[in-house]
């Protein structure tokens, strides 16, 4: 097989060749025929998550079965399908054992402790493995596996107000602004400073306003979710909910939070975070995300160009979300253009 590795924090990524893993008991080992690129992915790269080094990262993995396991009874060879962050939990913690397992004291993340899917080919625990619907292509489908259940557990952590605001217009809130949207609320954009072309995006996906995340909204919001990860944006956005309004902070890691006067917290407003995700997460957001029609826009890229889209992720340039495509022509000579 071959794979886009990190050796060390602050990569780059290197090109490498390795022996085809096989399953153990109750893994697949799946075919990558797209992966998702996650901004979580930056994080590590950047030593904000820590990961098990050497890793190849990237957690928004979809491909075919072409071995299987032991003990696996749910998938078929041949059979498609997804791979989110969450890769294993240990099932007998008082978190698992509550139906809590992503909050699980013992987890295995993919892309992170578990190898990942920029490569041709990786191993994934079954029971955290999801089938995905015809309806979606491999590009299309990949970035829910990631921005889409993410942002599925944001909204429904967001509550039933009506009046929702997305701060940080990227994959996750291009997904869920679309189930927000036929979910009959009105959906508030807030972007970078200046980012016309992230606010007409998302007026065209059928958001109400858009603008900065300066801004306030022209309504008082029932509930916020921050996809961004600028711990500033949480005052900006306690401000602009109501009394009892809930801002909710997405992602996995975030720059510190400011200080702000207790007045901005003060009338049952929230703040809350979300962590992972659960199995029962992905069956519930795939029913959502067919009855919504969801599409996502995607910017794809080589596997071997990793490097690149994560640069580009980074210096904000794509919109939507973006896809790395395996392609076993591109890889010799990756690996003799980065040698050990």
């Amino acid at each position: 097989m071959f794979a886009m590795q990190l050796d060390a924090v602050g990569g780059p990524l290197r090109a490498v060749a390795r022996p085809l893993p096989q399953p153990g008991a109750g893994e697949l080992r799946i075919t990558v025929t797209a992966c998702g690129v996650c901004r979580t992915d930056l994080h590590i790269l950047d030593g904000e998550v820590e990961a098990h080094l050497p890793i190849v990262p990237g957690h928004e993995i979809v491909g075919v079965i072409d071995a299987i396991g032991a003990d696996v009874t749910d998938f078929e060879m041949g059979d498609r399908v997804g791979v989110p962050w969450l890769g294993h939990s240990c099932g007998h913690c008082a978190y698992c054992t509550a139906g809590q397992e992503n909050l699980c004291d013992a987890p295995g993340f993919t892309g992170c402790t578990r190898d990942g899917g920029y490569a041709t080919h990786a191993i994934a625990d079954a029971h955290f493995c999801f089938p995905i619907p015809e309806i979606f292509s491999d590009v299309e489908a990949a970035p829910l596996l990631c921005a889409g259940l993410i942002g599925w557990r944001s909204l429904r952590a967001a509550g039933e107000g009506r009046r929702l605001g997305l701060y940080g217009f990227g994959a996750a809130a291009h997904i869920i602004a679309q189930i927000a949207v036929w979910q009959g609320r009105d959906v508030y954009a807030f972007t970078r400073d200046g980012d016309r072309e992230g606010q007409d995006f998302a007026l065209s996906l059928g958001c109400r306003w858009a603008g900065s995340s300066e801004d306030r909204p022209p309504v008082e919001l029932d509930a916020a979710i921050l996809f961004a990860p600028v711990g500033a944006l949480v005052p900006l956005s306690l401000r602009a909910v109501h009394k009892g309004g809930r801002v909710i902070c997405a992602g996995i890691h975030m720059s510190d939070i400011p200080a702000f006067p207790y007045a901005d917290l003060w009338g049952e407003r929230t703040i809350a975070s979300v962590a992972n995700l659960t199995r029962e997460d992905g069956t519930s957001f795939f029913a959502a995300a067919q009855m919504a029609n969801v599409r996502t826009v995607t910017t794809r890229f080589a596997a071997t160009d990793a490097n690149l889209a994560l640069d580009r992720l980074r210096r904000g340039e794509i919109v939507g979300a973006v896809v790395l495509l395996p392609d076993e022509a591109d890889w010799a000579a990756a690996i003799r253009d980065n040698p050990v």
